[in-house]
């Protein structure tokens, strides 16, 4: 096992597509809101198809506050150092910390030939990239006497002045796969970032690949732990494993522990442009692979099991249950066969038959309900995923609802103070979403009080424009979202009164038993009225 004790990172890997930039944009936005710590984006400069890559990390720079922005990876043979190296530092300023540097030696020669880039062999394509580090090393240290010079084959530098100083030690990640490139990442680069895709027998090569980094560090003095290890990563959510990446998000992260353990990997950068897998992997595998990570450095046997795993945890109900189910009013998928079924396979969840308070602040009997389905619909798996996945993330929230019902109940026993409980609340989905409740109005259904700029982009306008039949349906889950949102805020401050005064209990068991009839009932109607329509129409133009 090698273990290089780096901190994880996890990350998302966007498709730059030119024909739908306000979708790129808010795909980035929402890995920053569901906290990953990454985005990063493929550079072809040669592809009209895509946008440029180094104008869309700058654009998105001033449109996000705290994710790190990354090219996977910059093409070199189209991207001068001296400039680049100006530029990264640049946005590193400009972005307060937030810019690392993927690069690339250049793979698509008759393409960066056609578009005025200079053919190399592979050979040279490493002594240019190591020439390019070189360079780009010294224009960043802008502190040394004397300018840049660099006399080598296929860059010379004749004393260009240094700066500007990124404003943080930016991080190189190249790309490599060959022995020679291996080598060279150990001996110059900060990091490795290859394409799990592109290794032939998938993470049986990385102790291999690994070695030849390791080899290339020491060669040079380094200590090879201080190369960072990183994998492009991609693959499936789905109920029932079938295959590497290809399953429930626990299998995902008990997989991806595994390669942090066994081959020191400490970056994980999912490629999809699908907001429930993004969602999912920031939400429910990141935090778990953190934790078991964790718990073996500290040498730790005791470590809690993946979420999904069976914890014992409060339901929403305030019953212990199972943390990987709610009961017997979780939504249902059966299995469906390639080729498509005729009906939705994605039962819905019923609407709970208790409820935990007096208060009702809608009429439910006004709800409008969406037309009814194409007689004979025939749903592809991919429909029927679509459909499962607000089921799935729905269920988590049902989930972290549980655990705010038994954060009330350690409470009233004294087992844990009240300012301990609301700091436990800050850190639940409910709060990191800033507010955004449900699987994919947390990601392009943001509450209207909080206008993140998602709205445009958001699924209830793909779905008004595919259906107009749903219009009242979104107009009412829209307002109920404004509710909600106020409900959540009521429990805040519910434990705020209660830091100051450990008499008012009563007031944050109404506000939590109002957030739990509010909630589980806002769930249920969103699925009943959404869940069909999603696996018809997607959640974005094109899906599906």
């Amino acid at each position: 096992m090698t273990d290089y004790g780096h901190e994880l990172l996890f990350g998302g890997f966007l498709t730059p597509d030119a024909r739908q930039p306000e979708q790129v944009v808010a795909r980035a936005r929402l890995c920053e809101q569901v906290g990953l710590d990454l985005v990063t984006f493929q550079d072809h400069p040669y592809q009209p198809g895509f946008l440029d890559t180094w104008t869309l990390m700058s654009y998105l720079a001033a449109a996000t506050s705290r994710i790190r922005l990354a090219g996977n990876v910059l093409n070199l043979p189209l991207r001068q150092p001296v400039v680049l190296a100006r530029s990264v530092a640049s946005l590193d300023l400009l972005s307060g910390g937030r810019v690392e540097l993927g690069l690339g030696a250049g793979a698509f020669w008759d393409a960066i030939e056609a578009n005025g880039g200079r053919r190399r062999t592979p050979g040279q394509a490493v002594d240019a990239l190591d020439e390019a580090i070189r360079i780009i090393r010294e224009v960043w240290a802008a502190d040394r006497r004397g300018g840049v010079r660099v006399d080598g084959e296929h860059y010379r530098v004749v004393g260009a002045k240094r700066g500007p100083a990124p404003a943080h030690p930016v991080g190189i990640w190249v790309g490599a796969y060959r022995p020679r490139l291996l080598r060279l990442v150990g001996r110059t680069a900060d990091g490795w970032l290859p394409s799990l895709a592109y290794l032939p027998n998938g993470p049986a090569d990385l102790a291999g690949l690994n070695a030849l980094v390791d080899e290339g560090a020491a060669a040079a003095g380094r200590d090879p732990a201080g190369v960072r290890r990183l994998l492009n990563v991609s693959g499936r959510f789905t109920g029932a494993g079938a295959g590497f990446l290809d399953g429930p998000p626990r299998q995902w992260v008990r997989e991806l522990t595994d390669l942090a353990l066994e081959h020191g990997t400490s970056g994980f950068v999912l490629g999809t442009d699908d907001p429930a897998s993004i969602q999912l992997f920031a939400q429910e595998v990141a935090p778990g692979v953190r934790e078991l990570v964790a718990a073996e450095r500290a040498g730790s046997t005791s470590a809690t099991p993946p979420p999904g795993e069976p914890t014992g945890t409060a339901g929403p109900t305030g019953a212990t249950e199972p943390s990987g189910a709610t009961g017997p009013a979780q939504g249902r998928r059966e299995t469906v066969r390639a080729g498509g079924v005729a009906g939705l396979a994605v039962t819905p969840t019923p609407a709970p038959q208790v409820r935990h308070s007096d208060h009702r602040l809608w009429d439910e009997s006004t709800r409008p309900v969406a037309p009814p389905a194409p007689a004979g619909y025939v749903y592809s798996p991919q429909a029927q995923a679509v459909g499962g996945h607000l089921v799935d993330v729905h269920d988590h929230l049902r989930r972290e609802l549980g655990e705010i019902r038994d954060l009330l109940d350690q409470v009233r026993r004294g087992v844990v103070s009240a300012g301990d409980a609301r700091g436990a609340l800050n850190r639940m989905t409910l709060r990191q979403n800033n507010w955004t409740l449900g699987a994919y109005c947390a990601a392009y259904c943001t509450l209207v009080t909080q206008h993140h700029g998602l709205e445009d982009d958001a699924i209830f306008p793909h779905l008004r424009r595919a259906d107009p039949g749903l219009v009242p349906v979104i107009d009412r889950l829209e307002q109920e979202h404004v509710v909600i949102h106020e409900v959540v805020e009521g429990v805040d401050r519910a434990l705020v009164a209660l830091i100051g005064d450990p008499g008012r209990l009563t007031g944050l068991q109404q506000a939590v038993d109002v957030l739990t009839d509010t909630l589980l009932s806002h769930l249920s109607y969103e699925e009943r009225n959404i869940v069909e329509p999603l696996a018809r129409y997607g959640f974005f133009p094109g899906q599906l």
